[in-house]
Formats: structure tokens, C-alpha cells, sequence
């Protein structure tokens, strides 16, 4: 089963957890990972915060949208202001083909305030594209360095 890890970061939380679900999906498949990366992000998180909270959308680096060839699909963003980042929510709205497939979203944060939000808005995303299943996880920024923490999340979401 070919897998595919799509996520955005800007602390380099989010991508800790990646490369640890990307290490589980080696185990047993192949695994590509995609990092999103903003080309008109503000430096101020401030803007970047609003940008999210009103569910605007960035300019991406050219990435592959296509999520035909792949059997799991794995979404993964911070937390911002209730929501994914900007770049996510871009790469959200464009992706295809995954009609039929099991979809993972994960987000790191760090109160708390608005992760449920967050998860929701990206497992209905996937739902209305057509996932067949969306399951579900997080880490709070104070454990993103508890690997076995992120581990026991992870295969939970992986059942």
C-alpha cells in the first residue's frame, strides 16, 4: 500500500510528528512526503493567525494535487487561530482523487483552543471529496518531543 504524507510547519512540530508516521508507514509501505511551503506568508504570525482564522488560502510551491495513486492519505497543520494554515488549506481545496480512500488528519497545537475546530473543518473537507474514512489524531506542542507519546497516537489512528 503506497501512502502519502502531506503537511505544513511552522515550528517544525508538525513535521516531527510527520517523519514519525512516516517512519510507522515505512514499516510495512512505501511512503512520499510533502512539505507545504508558503510563498506569500506575512513574517508576522499575527497575519499569518488572521489569514487562517478567516480560512485564506496561500500561494504553494508546485506540489503534486493528485492523490489517485496513493491508498492512505495523511494531512497534517498546526493549529492556527481555530484552523490549518493558509498553505493547507490551498492544498485542501485542490486536492483530488481521493475518492474512496482512507484519510488520516493530524494537527499539533499548543492551548488547545480550536484544535477540535480545526480537525473538523479538514475531516469534512476530505468527506465532501469523497474519502472513504477519516480518522484522526493530535499533539500538543509540550509533547511533540514524548516519542512514545506520538507513537501511541499515531497507531491509534492507524487502526
Amino acid at each position: 500500500m503506497k501512502s502519502v504524507i502531506i503537511y505544513s510547519t511552522y515550528t517544525g512540530n508538525t513535521r516531527k510528528v510527520g517523519d514519525l508516521l512516516a517512519d510507522q508507514l515505512k514499516q510495512s509501505q512505501g511512503v512520499d512526503i510533502i512539505e507545504l511551503e508558503s510563498l506569500d506568508e506575512k513574517s508576522s504570525f499575527f497575519s499569518q493567525a488572521k489569514r487562517a482564522f478567516w480560512h485564506k488560502r496561500a500561494v504553494i510551491q508546485s506540489v503534486n494535487f493528485d492523490l489517485g495513486p496513493f491508498e492512505l492519505i495523511c494531512l497534517g497543520t498546526p493549529v492556527w487561530a481555530f484552523g490549518p494554515t493558509p498553505a493547507m488549506n490551498t492544498y485542501l481545496d485542490k486536492c483530488f482523487g481521493v475518492e474512496y480512500k482512507r484519510v488520516i488528519v493530524f494537527t499539533t497545537y499548543g492551548s488547545g483552543a480550536g484544535n477540535t475546530r480545526c480537525l473538523n473543518y479538514m475531516e469534512k473537507m476530505m468527506l465532501r471529496k469523497g474519502a472513504a474514512k477519516v480518522s484522526r489524531f493530535s499533539v500538543q506542542q509540550l509533547k511533540v518531543e514524548d516519542r512514545e507519546f506520538v507513537l501511541s497516537r499515531i497507531k491509534e489512528a492507524l487502526v
